[in-house]
């Protein structure tokens, strides 16, 4: 059943807005399960601290164990970004489409009066996040066979959404989604830039801890690429590496991740990008946009040409980023 389908269903059920889901039955687009605010505060021990695994930029991320004895992540959305039941439904569909063996699966949502929540798949212990991001005496030793393949492997089955994992969110997010609340394939290709910077440095985005400056790793990346020391955000785990290759990954990430969501390639772009000999047009590369949650939408400026500021290329075109190298 299409969302859209689903949402007129709704409408003729009922006389006025639809504010929850109560009145609901069968599943939503994607099999999605409906839970009641309920079950959810049951599983979670009413929300209890000591079930409290995460906060990202949208919400707090619970851990829970339903009766029939799986446990689940529950991302209970902060009041801040909380939508309408039709713009939830529809990001709803959007998420429920997405089946990867890397990422964590959207399996269900509950709705009632202003509560919006999303139930994730609880994933501990074998994740990317633990093998990268983990305590070093215990993260897994991944080589730079290793790290390209996740790169491009998520790469060619088009599917990121790494805008959608639950904990530790906000590094992740593009400007215009953790503003506007909106998912659209850009802001998928900015999360997708984020997580190779993470593969390849082996640092998290979502501290800000990086850097002489204490920086984001987003920042402290376009702030290497300003000074042409990009060679210094490479994993020190990594002890050999073809540095040509390893550095056109970053930069590739930096094209994802550019303030103007306009700017940035597709995902078929990017496998050329990364896969072919043809050389980055860096001409055409501005300055990343990111958002925290402390201060809101934030960029750095192109220190090359002030030109590229996020304010002035958010109505770009997109731009021509490869070119074919001489031989």
């Amino acid at each position: 059943m299409s969302c859209s389908c689903f949402r007129s269903s709704i409408l003729e059920r009922r006389r006025g807005p639809a504010n929850d889901l109560r009145d609901l039955t069968g599943p939503l687009p994607g099999n999605i399960k409906v839970f009641t605010y309920r079950e959810l505060r049951s599983a979670t021990n009413n929300f209890h601290i000591s079930n409290k695994i995460g906060k990202g930029g949208f919400g707090t991320v619970y851990k829970g164990d339903l009766r029939n004895g799986s446990q689940v992540a529950v991302k209970a959305l902060s009041a801040e970004s909380r939508q309408g039941v039709h713009e939830f439904l529809t990001e709803i569909d959007v998420i429920a489409n997405v089946r990867h063996p890397n990422l964590v699966e959207l399996i269900g949502c509950c709705i009632e009066g202003t509560n919006r929540i999303l139930v994730y798949e609880f994933v501990e212990n074998n994740s990317l996040d633990r093998a990268l991001l983990g305590p070093r005496n215990k993260t897994i030793k991944l080589d730079w066979a290793n790290r390209s393949e996740i790169c491009l492997g998520t790469a060619r089955e088009n599917i990121t959404h790494i805008s959608t994992r639950v904990a530790g969110t906000t590094g992740y997010l593009a400007p215009e989604y953790a503003m506007g609340g909106q998912l659209t394939k850009m802001a998928d290709i900015y999360s997708y830039g984020v997580l190779v910077i993470e593969i390849v440095s082996g640092r998290s985005s979502s501290k800000q801890n990086w850097g002489e400056m204490q920086k984001f790793l987003l920042e402290w990346t376009w702030q290497l690429y300003e000074e042409g020391k990009l060679v210094e955000l490479v994993d020190p785990e990594l002890n050999e590496y073809p540095e040509d290759e390893v550095v056109r990954y970053i930069k590739v990430a930096l094209f994802c991740t550019q303030a103007a969501a306009t700017r940035r390639p597709t995902m078929t772009q990017v496998i050329t990008m990364l896969t072919k000999n043809k050389r980055l047009n860096e001409k055409e590369l501005t300055a990343p946009g990111f958002f925290s949650e402390g201060s809101g939408y934030s960029g750095s400026l192109n220190k090359k040409s002030t030109s590229n500021s996020i304010s002035q290329t958010i109505n770009s075109f997109p731009p021509s980023i490869t070119q074919v190298t001489p031989r």
